[in-house]
């Protein structure tokens, strides 16, 4: 059974500290110096097959013109504010110079000459979208191979070049494009640091020791270093997302001190019973640790869900997300463990900072200090709900409901460089453009076409694309002589993350493409970013509802095997489907609606980033879960002993409140300080995680739960016969062959039908 695995497993390493100690210094060096030998770089390519933006840069990449690989865009203007390029000799020599060192970098295929054009004539400079009508911008467009070809080392020779030759030329030069894109360093580090910081505060409020709040802050680090190095690792062979190292330090952090946190309560609690240090640690691995590793385990299966995405880059990333949570769940039923046995029975006490704010002022800090009459005040509270469960039911659901309203109007696309903080380069290059060509030029689209010995059908796409209102101009064709592939680069008349952009492309791709195309062989599809983003954002809104049938499936038989019950499992899929809802309706107050933006650093609103919605329901249905498992765990544990419902739901509730209070304060800590990162992506991240867990682990679990499952009564528990006897008996169940295993006394048990 999982609970004799893990009692040996834990109390083991409580006995061998130093050897565990060791052993997991190790891999963590191991761990990190195959990172430096093998480890790659993350990249993102945001590409799926089938899509027609796919079929797009196939095409381009068969007929050889170097668009179907990464670009960089320089964009200069003089330093005089009264200068423009026409008539400043000065300002068109450094233009000259900068082009000619932009050209000599390593991977470099070929540049754009807007000092040559302006040397041919005004005219051509202005019409190849060069230089500005007004003098005052000129844009060098580089071109690079595909990115397999390329590596962070091509950006930064290209950002170290900037900062060189601004201080050489008499020209403020600003950078971007998809390079910045792809090989940008993630946002992290800092807010890492933070959510450290603020985790050790609220475990040091919660136990009122400095060891007991240094235990889960250390396993949480040497867990997140392996995984983060591991993950590296993966990037040396695929392609792993910049967000993946992002959201794996968001999640890992949480359910790493998460899952401690409950394996040293229960830890304390048997020291607390009179146990040997060891003793204490194995029981508390057998009991809390098997909803640890059935909540890491729902969450990791969550996040493999998002393969029917079929959307490589986010399955890839779901991969690397799951290896950090897998490494805190073996850090918490091995590490922690043994780091209990080191510290001994000094966890049974308060310590002497915990001591002295406990005597400071006896009143309200001293019962604050004490468990039972923290315990006592949740067991007031949730016996309150339960005396009136009907009305905190409906006020509960109502609140959660009206949150989840603004998710109709969710608009799903991908923030562009236009909202990013000024202080970044990509920002002021893209405002500068946007000001000199217009807001579309920063996301241009390429048409590809096979005319497929059509000669005349060329001119036709030309016209009828130069003819939309929403496409502002076209450049020159490109035909391929060897294949025939003609490539067109239009721009927009709006911007990348603009809807109007994406409906625009979808009005070429339904009606002006076909019209002029006809009936013959010729094909023709849409590619560049914006074309890819607005792709893979339609083919995730597609796969959600199969991505949460799935889930929901999966989460609701595993909870019927471990609490033999139906409706238990079925409440929990509900409950977690409203606190979710919310945090997607928040979001989109947030970022879309501008609602509080300015707390977290947003300077415009933005679309929901495509692929976030997806993930988060991927990761928060496992974290949720991680709540429901031990406090469903804890009620059933007592209906178990008392066989009585109403009794089980105050005491299970109430006993388990307060850590599962401190845990969710600690997750949400950790999350909110990414919501203050530069990037859109990432404060969307942080930002949902925050809110849901903090719905989840409030209004869901100390009001929804307790009202509803008064309401519902002995019925909770009710499985029929036909479907025990067909059900297995789960490995991290909560039946009274579970309580033997750890030593604890056997509990009568109850079937209810």
């Amino acid at each position: 059974m999982l609970s004799k695995a893990l009692l040996r497993l834990g109390r083991g390493a409580a006995r061998h500290p130093w050897r565990v100690i060791a052993a997991w210094l190790i891999a963590t060096t191991l761990a990190v110096l195959a990172a430096v030998a093998f480890g790659g770089r993350t990249a993102d390519s945001m590409t799926a097959p089938g899509l027609d933006s796919q079929r797009a840069a196939e095409l381009i990449e068969r007929a050889g013109t170097g668009q179907e690989g990464m670009t960089a865009q320089v964009v200069v203007t003089p330093l005089d504010g009264g200068a423009t390029f026409f008539d400043d000799d000065g300002a068109r020599t450094a233009l000259t110079r900068l082009r000619a060192e932009v050209k000599r970098l390593p991977h470099v295929l070929g540049t754009s000459d807007p000092a040559g054009a302006l040397d041919t004539g005004r005219d051509t400079a202005v019409r190849g979208g060069l230089v500005s009508a007004d003098g005052r911008i000129a844009v060098v467009r580089v071109q690079y191979p595909d990115q397999s070809r390329l590596s962070a080392e091509d950006l930064d020779a290209l950002v170290g070049l900037g900062d060189r030759l601004r201080a050489e030329l008499p020209l403020r030069i600003e950078m971007g494009g998809n390079l910045f894109y792809a090989f940008s360093d993630p946002d992290g580090g800092v807010s890492e640091l933070i959510g450290l910081l603020a985790a050790a505060a609220i475990l040091f409020l919660a136990f009122g020791s400095l060891v007991a709040a240094a235990l889960p802050i250390g396993m949480a680090v040497f867990g997140l270093t392996i995984g983060v190095a591991t993950m590296t690792v993966l990037a040396g062979v695929t392609e792993v997302p910049t967000f993946a190292p992002v959201l794996g330090s968001m999640v890992g952090l949480g359910v790493g001190i998460d899952y401690a946190l409950f394996v040293l309560a229960r830890h304390r609690e048997y020291l607390a019973r009179g146990l040997d240090p060891q003793a204490a640690a194995g029981r508390a691995v057998a009991t809390a640790g098997r909803p640890v590793v059935f909540a890491g385990g729902t969450v990791v299966v969550s996040i493999l869900g998002l393969a029917v995405a079929n959307v490589p880059f986010m399955t890839v990333g779901g991969v690397a997300v799951s290896i950090v949570v897998l490494t805190m769940v073996l850090a918490s039923v091995t590490l922690l463990p043994a780091f209990l046995g080191a510290a001994g029975p000094r966890l049974a006490r308060a310590g002497r900072i915990g001591r002295a704010l406990q005597t400071r002022k006896p009143g309200r800090i001293a019962r604050r200090r004490d468990p039972a009459a923290g315990a006592a005040g949740w067991r007031r509270w949730i016996g309150h709900v339960s005396r009136h469960p009907v009305p905190y039911a409906l006020g509960a659901a109502g609140l959660l409901l009206t949150a989840t309203l603004p998710v109709l109007g969710l608009r799903v696309g991908l923030p562009d460089d236009g909202s990013l903080p000024q202080s970044r380069t990509e920002r002021r290059a893209y405002d500068l453009v946007a000001e000199g060509f217009g807001p579309g030029t920063n996301g241009p689209l390429v048409i590809a076409a096979d005319p497929s010995g059509d000669r005349g059908v060329v001119d036709r796409l030309v016209g009828a694309v130069a003819a939309d209102p929403g496409i502002a101009s076209v450049a020159p064709t490109h035909i391929d002589r060897a294949t025939g592939i003609a490539t067109l680069v239009v721009f927009p008349t709006t911007s990348p993350q603009d809807k109007a952009t994406a409906d625009t492309i979808t009005r070429l791709r339904t009606d002006v493409l076909p019209t002029a195309i006809g009936h013959g062989p010729t094909r023709a599809h849409i590619g560049g970013a914006a074309a890819s983003l607005s792709d893979v954002g339609q083919r995730t809104s597609q796969r959600l509802p199969v991505l949460v049938a799935t889930v929901l499936a999966m989460s609701f038989l595993l909870l019927m095997l471990v609490f033999r019950s139906i409706l238990v499992p079925l409440k929990a899929v509900l409950l977690n489907l409203l606190s979710i809802g919310a945090a997607y309706g928040i979001m989109v107050a947030v970022f879309q609606w501008g609602w509080g933006s300015a707390l977290i650093g947003l300077e415009a609103t933005v679309p929901i980033v495509s692929f976030i919605p997806m993930f988060l329901f991927a990761i928060l249905f496992g974290l949720s879960m991680d709540y429901e498992v031990f406090l469903l765990s804890r009620v059933r544990e007592e209906y178990l002993r008392t066989g009585d419902n109403g009794t089980a739901i105050v005491e299970g509730v109430s006993r388990t409140a307060r850590i599962i209070t401190s845990a969710a304060l600690i997750m949400v800590a950790v999350f909110l300080s990414f919501a203050v990162a530069d990037d859109p992506s990432t404060k969307m991240f942080g930002l949902g995680l925050a809110t849901a867990i903090f719905i989840d682990a409030t209004v869901v679990r100390m009001v929804l739960v307790p009202a509803t499952m008064t309401l519902l009564g002995r019925t909770n528990w009710w499985l029929p016969n036909w479907l025990d006897r067909m059900l297995p008996r789960s490995p991290v169940g909560t039946d009274d062959t579970d309580a033997e295993s750890t030593g604890e006394a056997p509990r009568p048990r109850l079937v209810d039908r």
